[in-house]
């Protein structure tokens, strides 16, 4: 089964348009460059040859991860209730420590992209435990070394 893609609207069309250049004039391109690279000679020993198919690779790579999330994209929207849901803004302060040491996290895929920010997958034990929540809310999450850790809301923005 497909794990589905929470993205909010602009990262969904810088996708998209990512995999329309990649598709198109990043092929291109690369082949362009394994067509020069071929006419040096020697394959076993051409460096320009091998840099360029591995840049190939990684495009290709690229390019399935892309059709990927697309596919099973969930364009994350406002659903006017205040809560925590991908495609916010969370900030956050850990149990025991001062409002001053609150911490903020956009929650969503980590292609979205915003300055400053890290991200949180929704599907992460924090991200799991945060989704529903409200300004205000206090949730626990068991972290990845065994700890169980209490957070609790101070804003969600949009």
């Amino acid at each position: 089964m497909s794990q589905q893609h929470h993205l909010t609207r602009s990262a969904y069309d810088r996708l998209r348009a990512e995999l329309e250049d990649l598709t198109t004039r990043g092929r291109t391109e690369v082949a362009g460059e394994i067509e020069v690279a071929r006419a040096h000679g020697d394959l076993s020993e051409n460096g320009d040859y091998h840099a360029a198919k591995d840049k190939q690779g990684m495009m290709e790579a690229r390019i399935r991860k892309i059709e990927s999330m697309l596919l099973d994209a969930v364009i994350a929207e406002d659903d006017g209730t205040g809560a925590v849901q991908p495609g916010c803004i969370v900030t956050i302060v850990y149990e025991g420590d001062s409002d001053d040491d609150a911490e903020r996290y956009l929650v969503g895929s980590i292609e979205e992209r915003v300055e400053g920010l890290d991200v949180i997958s929704p599907a992460s034990p924090l991200g799991e435990a945060l989704i529903g929540a409200v300004q205000g809310d206090s949730v626990t999450y068991e972290a990845p070394n065994g700890a169980t850790l209490k957070v609790t809301v101070l804003a969600v923005e949009r």
